[in-house]
């Protein structure tokens, strides 16, 4: 059985985080594990609370995984603040973790702000360097290089400059470009761009979809998949959970995880 361990946040709602993750991982027969960096108080019309984990004890949950069970491929998410995001990189670093998978979560559907400016800085210094992919939407691309990203040539560019921050492979996700009929990621890995394109449906249910990317890319290479191809069936799966999403709640629903234990993947 592989495995792959999520370090992020916990969503009460269901839709993203922690549960998002998990959901995910079982969807592509991968068992999942968990370290929790901040308890959220959370539904889908927005986030209500935050209450951050002390680092030592996000270590400790860390340790308490890879000591045992390991992790075929670790996934970040939701790190909340300076000092977890140095833990983390710390710990994952001293464990000598190369399958790391880096979503910069720094907003939620919402429009609530989940990474500080300097936490956000820690994650391109200490975590990124270390990162097997990242995975910024729009907008988080545009916080890390303090630049506006408008069209595809852009977002080329977006993707070389992270992918010069040290990460084997950069994925700028433009879902949120919200033009055309099409949704088009643009991945980078050093020497060769991707275009990677599904159709975009037009739904407000789309809570927790860069969770749930992310994750899939992680599932597949804890498979033992080649990136490029993990990237490619996450994208394919995501597209799949917004076209199938639920109408739970007043505000952004969130993916339907279950669409891959219906295709398989």
């Amino acid at each position: 059985m592989k495995k792959a361990l999520t370090i992020a946040g916990s969503d009460s709602g269901g839709g993203a985080g922690i549960q998002a993750d998990l959901k995910t991982f079982t969807a592509f027969g991968v068992f999942g594990t968990s370290a929790i960096t901040a308890l959220t108080a959370q539904n889908t019309l927005g986030v209500q609370g935050i209450l951050e984990i002390a680092p030592e004890f996000v270590i400790k949950q860390i340790t308490s995984v890879l000591d045992d069970i390991g992790a075929d491929a670790v996934k970040t998410g939701m790190l909340a603040n300076p000092e977890i995001v140095s833990a983390v990189a710390k710990t994952l670093r001293d464990y000598g973790i190369k399958n790391i998978v880096v979503d910069p979560v720094m907003i939620a559907k919402s429009g609530d702000s989940l990474l500080t400016k300097d936490a956000c800085n820690r994650l391109i210094n200490e975590l990124i360097p270390l990162a097997a992919v990242v995975t910024p939407n729009i907008q988080e691309a545009e916080a890390i290089l303090d630049t506006r990203i408008d069209s595809i040539e852009d977002m080329k560019k977006a993707g070389a400059m992270i992918r010069a921050m040290g990460c084997g492979w950069a994925v700028i996700k433009g879902g949120h470009m919200e033009q055309g009929e099409e949704a088009i990621d643009v991945v980078y890995n050093g020497e060769e761009y991707f275009l990677l394109s599904e159709k975009r449906y037009k739904t407000k249910n789309c809570h927790g979809t860069g969770c749930t990317f992310s994750s899939a890319i992680a599932a597949g290479i804890a498979k033992g998949y080649p990136v490029l191809r993990a990237i490619r069936q996450a994208k394919g799966f995501i597209s799949m959970a917004i076209k199938e999403s639920f109408a739970i709640g007043a505000g952004h629903g969130p993916t339907n995880h279950f669409t891959g234990m219906k295709t398989g993947w």
